[in-house]
C-alpha cells in the first residue's frame, strides 16, 4: 500500500502499508492525537509537583510512574499501529476519535489517582483507548489472511488484559501494586506473543520521527513546568539574579537534551536491525517517563527560588537531575547497537549522566541554583563534545569549500 490517497471513503481494506514507503511522515490525525496526550501528561506532571512541593515527592513517584504507563502505553500501541496499518478512512477516524476520548478520560482521573488512590477513571479510559485498538487489530484481522494470526493474537490478548485491569479495581489497595506489575507485564507480553506469529507492518523512519515528536511534546511540557514556576517565583519576591539564572538554566537543559536525542540515529538503527524493535520501543518508557518528571523538577527548581518548599533543596536538585541521568543512559544504551565511533557514544554519555546524578550535592552550599547551574553545564559540554567528536569523525573531502 502507498500513500494514503483514501480519505473521504466510507471503508477500505486494512492493508499493511509498505515499511519501505518513501517519504513517509506523521499525519495530521497523528499529530492531533498527540495533542490529547498533552493534556494527559500536563496532569501528572502537575500531581508530581504538587507532591513535590508538598515534600511528598517519594509517595508522588510510584503513582506517577503507573500512570503515566497507561499513558505511554496506549500511545506507543497507536503510532505502532498507525505506522503499519494507517488506512486514514472513515472507520480508522472515528475509532481514533474514541481513543483520544479515552486519553481525556484517562487525564480528568489523574488527580483522583494521586489524591485518593481511585483509579476508576483512569482504568474507564483506559480501557475505551484499548477497546478502540482492539477493534483496529479485528479490522486487520477481517483485511485478508497476511496478518490475521498476529491481529487476532493482539485482539484477543488486550482483551483478556483490560478484563484484568477493570477487575483489579476490586481488589483490596494492599495488591494494588503488586497487580499492576502483574498485569503490565502481561501487556508487555502480548505484542511479543502476536509477533511469533508474522511481524506486524512498521515503517522505520516514521516511528523514529513519531518517538522524536513524542520526546519534544514531553520537553514543551518541561518548558512551560519552567514558566509555571517563574510565575510563582514572580508571585513570592519578584526578579531576582538566582531566578533569571535558574530560569535560564532551566531552558539551557531542555535545549541541550533536544540536541542530543537527534543526534541519535534512530531512523538508521530501526531499518539495520528491525530485531531491536521491542528492546528500543520499550526502554523509552524510561526515557519519556522521566522527561515528564524533568518538568516537575524544573518547575519546583525554580518556583524553590522565590519562596519556601517543604522539600530540602537536595531533593529538588535531584528532580532535575535524576530525570537527566535517566535520559543521557538510556538513550545511549538504545542506540549503542549502531555505534560507528561519532555522535554521543558511551565515552561521553556514561560520564556526563555520572556528573549529573552527583550535582544535587552542589545544592548544600549554592542551593538549588547551583545545582541546576551544575546540571545545565554538564549538558552543554556533552552537546559540545558530541558535535566535536561527530564532526571528527566525518571523512574530509578533497574539494575546497
Amino acid at each position: 500500500m502507498t500513500a494514503v490517497t483514501t480519505s473521504g471513503l466510507p471503508h477500505v481494506r486494512m492493508r499493511p502499508r509498505s515499511s519501505d514507503e518513501s517519504g513517509r511522515v506523521s499525519s495530521p490525525l497523528e499529530l492531533l492525537v498527540d495533542l490529547t496526550f498533552v493534556v494527559a501528561i500536563a496532569q501528572v506532571a502537575r500531581e508530581l509537583v504538587h507532591g513535590a512541593e508538598a515534600g511528598h515527592l517519594a509517595e508522588a513517584v510510584l503513582p506517577y510512574g503507573m500512570v503515566f504507563f497507561a499513558i505511554w502505553w496506549a500511545w506507543m500501541n497507536f503510532t505502532w499501529f498507525a505506522s503499519g496499518y494507517d488506512t486514514d478512512d472513515v472507520s480508522y477516524r472515528l475509532l481514533t476519535l474514541a481513543q483520544m476520548a479515552g486519553v481525556l478520560v484517562l487525564a480528568a482521573g489523574v488527580p483522583a489517582a494521586f489524591g485518593a488512590g481511585d483509579y476508576t477513571a483512569v482504568t474507564i479510559g483506559y480501557a475505551v483507548m484499548r477497546g478502540a485498538q482492539v477493534a483496529q487489530w479485528l479490522r486487520v484481522a477481517a483485511a485478508g489472511p497476511e496478518h490475521r494470526r498476529t491481529a487476532l493474537r493482539n485482539a484477543v490478548g488486550v482483551t483478556l488484559v483490560q478484563v484484568g485491569w477493570v477487575l483489579r479495581l476490586l481488589l483490596p489497595d494492599h495488591l494494588g501494586v503488586a497487580s499492576f506489575v502483574v498485569l503490565a507485564g502481561l501487556e508487555l507480553a502480548v505484542p511479543l506473543w502476536a509477533a511469533r506469529a508474522g511481524g506486524p507492518g512498521w515503517h522505520p523512519h516514521h516511528i523514529a520521527e513519531r518517538y522524536g515528536l513524542f520526546a519534544i511534546i514531553l520537553l514543551g511540557e518541561s518548558v512551560l513546568a519552567a514558566v509555571n514556576g517563574v510565575q510563582e517565583a514572580l508571585a513570592e519576591g519578584g526578579v531576582s539574579l538566582e531566578l533569571v539564572l535558574v530560569a535560564g538554566c532551566a531552558l539551557v537543559v531542555v535545549f541541550a537534551l533536544w540536541w542530543i536525542w537527534w543526534l541519535q540515529p534512530a531512523g538508521e538503527l530501526l531499518e539495520s536491525r528491525r530485531d531491536l524493535s521491542y528492546r528500543w520501543g520499550y526502554a523509552h518508557y524510561v526515557v519519556f517517563a522521566a522527561l515528564g518528571a524533568l518538568g516537575a523538577g524544573l518547575e519546583v527548581s525554580v518556583a524553590a527560588v522565590g519562596g519556601h518548599l517543604r522539600a530540602s533543596d537536595v531533593v529538588v536538585g535531584a528532580a532535575v537531575a535524576v530525570p537527566v541521568t535517566l535520559v543521557l543512559v538510556v538513550v545511549w544504551a538504545v542506540h549503542a547497537p549502531l555505534r560507528d565511533g561519532r555522535r554521543t557514544s558511551g565515552r561521553l554519555m556514561l560520564p556526563a549522566a555520572a556528573v549529573v546524578l552527583a550535582t544535587p550535592f552542589l545544592a548544600l552550599p549554592f542551593g538549588v541554583g547551583g545545582s541546576l547551574v551544575g546540571v545545565a553545564a554538564v549538558c552543554s559540554a556533552l552537546v559540545v563534545a558530541a558535535v566535536a567528536a561527530d564532526r571528527s569523525a566525518r571523512p574530509t573531502s578533497a574539494e575546497p569549500h
